[in-house]
């Protein structure tokens, strides 16, 4: 049996008169009372109540306690630290582990837990506005429910669609008078409580709603999606099939609204039995071969077809039998089933566009390269022709602007009834190959009379980047080049022979002060878009230019009326630009065909502003006269008044860089002296100084916060510079990446030195982090400039670019052409540099491009074999991107217990912001770590100071524990 040490025994009664005694705050004041405890899961295991939170002032009893945890591992078991727990009334988490995920300090979880504001969707008519409703953050337990990862797609078997799909929880109809005025909310009703709904789509008229629903069903299931209609009128809800045995399937696309009254559905064919089951014994070996010789280089694309069964159950779930359905339940099932990704009616409904791929399938690549079959079918299931049968598509270049060849974007022209358009590479989709023109694209009527062959409607030296059609008068069609970042905008007349098509606008896609904007479009009658035409007095053919208006003082959004044959333009609106951020979202009058005069022109804009979140407002000419619509409350107003600023700095080559300062409330440099401060970037490529050295964003923009963003910070009292510009700059033939690790230390270099230089940042207390690319920054910065920063945190990164050697990011060299780039920049190549603490972690199912797992793991690895502080976390069942609570929230826990062991209590040397090496002296706390998690001599943790309280939050443990992998 245990010994409890004299020291622990009959203190209880003495604590409690000491601390209701006691004004003066305790030593361990900091300590985390023991509620905190019961939502990490570590109260009482018999269900008793947690006891009152009291501090352990009894530094020897404290210390004797921890040495039986620490020195007799067979001993700590939840009861041991159950009993301390309930004597003591206050616990320290990390040196009392119990695993499981934990919960960050409550003015983080606070934020992340507020209720999300819902998305709003117009109809047609703009008379109406729906306010679609979500929730917060899932649970782990929907990421639990299997998938199928197939063919670079993740799929939910039980219901038949792309797994981990959001939704919404409710739909709410208001009306919208023209004053801007909502009517009382008319809320969807009749579908089962708890439903699930998705692809919430209006009839074209605006007198119907479709939706898909699915439900919560035993073993933490979830029933197959139906589809349900709504008359928006009343609200009420109902199944659209009268079938119960009629599903949809969602795996590519869903259903549309072919007319009024009428949608043509993807559903689960009927005479579908059970899923294919795996053999036990396989039929034969896995065999790939080149005996051709082809040259095919391609990314490290992951979930793709393995074998033969993944092959048939990738057939199994994606197959769909289109259905023809009406609002009254009439249906007749459409063609035969095939994996249809794509069902496109013409805006006369009498035709529809059928895109569907078949096999072979392959295994190097995913299914939007297999071979694609594209059929015009009548609306009634008749096939009327086929459009073009593309091959596997296993060798498109890895180089930027290389397609696929044969027809590409293939689409109905929004302007005329039923005629198509597309275009096709002249140039075999390589973009190394220099030939001119590179693409061409095509007209052609739905049925061509008589052998009417293609007409040509436009040749680009260019790759085709897509086009905005108004009428038969004219269209604009964009094209671009990445190596050059050119992009050019032509006006062509669509159905005029004898007008030559003219460039309008050409410049360079990076210079973001050039920006003309793009066309307003307004929505027709048959339910697509084209651009608005404006009417005004003159004979002249306007459009409206919608930009994002780029100054070197920040954003200041516009609206121009824009001459289309002379070029001159006429500020209509723009931004207020001393304390709000505004912008057009859409056209509010758009619905009657023809030209719209601009005395009738009704806008809907948001206004925003450092602490007031985004707001709706209706906007009419010709008064211009605002009218709000929305009054959405403040998510976090615990940070209403926090403080934002544009800052601008320069790099030492001279390049202008800027960022993002954000402070916490009430703070003030003088009063306050320096923070800690946490950087968060991601770096971008460019090809001039000028272009990177622009200002993007606006001084006025609302601060939204995400679950995982470092903006959360703020509540813990840190500085934050976020997103300050960490431009990779290759001028003329030079690639950006050969200069890489020099031109982001020397970005570094600058933003630390500024934010040291306004006295809001401790030079010591600077912590560098990032997610994907930024992970990859991260651990770079630690390596090359280790002394800027006193620790890392990097999220999903990809660290070993050997792993990705056909491309990587914005890099189209492969790993054989540009050996030393490669290596030069992989962190994972400099582990033997990096000494300063290190936090990485990863989802255990990324499915991103290049950032596996297993890149963390070995990265850890290497780390771990030099002696490196640092940490890996490996969340299970998350992705690239983490969606669970409890994931977030452990992932905010880590994120903020690192920040306060290695930034908040940082006891390293002062730095020297200008030192070439970043060697800085190791405290005698960083002497005693190992990463290997070795247990360190006793007498000299006491010496080091193991339990000084000057420790932070909830980091009061033997230094052998922190370093344990923690594979969650």
């Amino acid at each position: 049996p245990l010994r409890v040490p004299n020291s622990l025994r009959f203190r209880r009664t003495r604590h409690m008169r000491s601390h209701a005694a006691s004004s003066a705050p305790s030593r361990l004041a900091r300590l985390v009372p023991f509620a905190s405890a019961a939502e990490s899961g570590a109260a009482d295991p018999n269900g008793s109540p947690a006891p009152t939170s009291l501090p352990l002032e009894d530094e020897g009893a404290r210390k004797n306690f921890l040495d039986i945890v620490t020195w007799c591992p067979p001993l700590c078991e939840n009861k041991v630290i159950y009993l301390f727990l309930k004597y003591f009334g206050s616990y320290d988490a990390e040196s009392l582990s119990l695993g499981g995920y934990r919960l960050p300090p409550k003015e983080i979880r606070d934020i992340v837990d507020a209720p999300p504001l819902p998305v709003l969707s117009f109809s047609p008519h703009r008379d109406k506005i729906l306010f679609l409703k979500r929730r917060s953050l899932p649970p782990l337990s929907e990421l639990a429910r299997p998938e199928e990862k197939l063919a670079g797609i993740r799929i939910d078997g039980n219901y038949n669609a792309r797994s981990r799909m959001s939704f919404y929880t409710g739909i709410g109809i208001h009306s919208l008078t023209d004053d801007g005025k909502l009517g009382p909310e008319q809320e969807v009703y009749g579908f089962p409580d708890g439903a699930k709904i998705n692809f919430v789509s209006w009839s074209r008229d605006g007198r119907h709603l479709s939706f898909s629903i699915r439900v919560d069903e035993e073993d933490n299931n979830s029933s197959k999606l139906r589809v349900w209609v709504a008359d928006v009128e009343s609200g009420k809800a109902r199944p659209l099939f009268q079938s119960p045995d009629i599903f949809l399937n969602a795996v590519f696309d869903n259903f549309v609204w072919v007319n009024d009254s009428m949608l043509l559905v993807c559903t689960i064919p009927i005479s579908r039995g059970a899923p294919p089951k795996k053999p036990l014994v396989p039929s034969g070996p896995k065999v790939q071969s080149n005996e051709q010789k082809n040259v095919v280089q391609v990314r490290t694309f992951q979930d793709l077809l393995k074998d033969e069964y993944d092959e048939d159950l990738f057939d199994y779930y994606s197959k769909s039998q289109l259905v023809l359905v009406s609002l009254d339940g009439t249906m007749k099932p459409v063609g035969p089933p095939a994996v249809y990704t794509s069902i496109d009616p013409s805006p006369d409904d009498k035709y529809i566009l059928v895109t569907f791929i078949h096999r072979p399938y392959s295994y190097i690549v995913p299914c939007g390269r297999f071979p694609k079959k594209v059929e015009l079918w009548t609306t009634t299931g008749k096939f009327v022709r086929e459009i073009c049968d593309l091959p596997l598509a296993e060798d498109i270049p890895i180089a930027f602007n290389s397609v696929r060849r044969g027809k590409r974007s293939i689409n109905w022209r929004p302007d005329t009834p039923s005629t198509l358009y597309w275009v096709e590479t002249q140039d075999g989709g390589d973009a190394k190959i220099e030939v001119s023109p590179r693409d061409i694209v095509y007209m052609e009527s739905a049925e061509p009379i008589n052998g009417e062959q293609p007409q040509v409607l436009h040749k680009l030296d260019l790759r085709y980047g897509g086009i905005s059609w108004c009428d038969d008068t004219f269209a604009l069609v964009y094209e671009s080049w990445y190596k050059t970042r050119r992009t050019r905008t032509w006006v062509i007349a669509p159905d005029s022979k004898n007008v030559n098509p003219r460039i309008l606008f050409d410049r360079s896609s990076e210079d973001a002060y050039s920006d003309p904007g793009s066309p307003m479009m307004r929505r027709t009658q048959a339910g697509t878009y084209v651009i608005a035409k404006i009417k005004k007095q003159d004979e002249g053919t306007y459009i409206l230019l919608n930009g994002r208006g780029a100054t070197p003082e920040g954003n200041i959004p516009f609206l121009d009326l824009f001459d289309l044959n002379t070029g001159v333009k006429e500020r209509i609106w723009e931004s207020d630009r001393e304390k709000y951020y505004e912008t057009v979202v859409a056209l509010m009058s758009d619905y009657t065909d023809g030209e719209l005069p601009i005395d009738q022109l009704r806008i809907l804009t948001s206004k925003e502003s450092k602490t007031e979140n985004t707001q709706y407002f209706l906007q009419a000419w010709p008064d211009k006269k605002l009218f709000q619509i929305t009054n959405f409350p403040h998510p976090y107003p615990q940070l209403a008044s926090l403080q934002k600023e544009m800052i601008r700095y320069q790099r030492k080559d001279g390049v202008q860089l800027t960022a993002t300062l954000y402070l916490p409330p009430g703070y003030s440099p003088t009063k306050d002296g320096p923070l800690p401060c946490l950087v968060w970037s991601y770096p971008g490529e460019f090809k001039s100084k000028d272009a990177a050295g622009q200002v993007r964003g606006s001084p006025n923009e609302f601060a939204g916060i995400g679950p995982t963003s470092p903006l959360l910070w703020l509540a813990r009292g840190f500085a934050i510079l976020s997103g300050p510009t960490i431009p990779i700059i290759g001028e003329g033939d030079e690639e950006a990446n050969d200069r890489y690790v020099e031109q982001l230390v020397a970005s570094a270099e600058a933003a630390v030195e500024e934010v040291v230089r306004r006295g809001v940042a401790h030079p010591n207390k600077i912590a560098v982090g990032g997610h994907s690319y930024g992970a990859f920054m991260t651990a770079n910065l630690l390596a090359h400039a280790p002394h800027l920063f006193c620790c890392g945190i990097s999220r999903s990164g990809a660290y070993n670019r050997t792993l990705t050697p056909f491309g990587f990011q914005n890099e189209d060299r492969t790993l054989w052409e540009a050996t030393n780039t490669y290596i030069e920049m992989s962190p994972f190549m400099s582990a033997n540099k990096i000494k300063k603490p290190i936090l990485l972690v990863h989802g255990e199912e990324d499915n991103n491009s290049g950032t596996l797992t297993m890149q963390s793991d070995r990265f850890f690895n290497a780390l771990k074999g030099h002696g490196a502080l640092c940490r890996l976390v490996i969340l299970p069942l998350e992705s690239h991107g983490y969606s669970a609570r409890e994931s977030i929230m452990h992932v905010l826990w880590e994120t903020d217990m690192w920040l306060q062991k290695y930034c908040v209590e940082n006891s390293d040397q002062s730095t020297d912001l200008h030192s070439s090496s970043g060697e800085s002296q190791n405290s005698s706390e960083n002497k005693a770590v190992s990463a290997t998690g070795s247990v360190p001599d006793h007498e000299s943790t006491q010496e080091d100071g193991f339990y000084s309280t000057t420790r932070s939050l909830l980091w009061y443990y033997p230094l052998s524990t922190p370093f344990l992998l923690c594979s969650l």
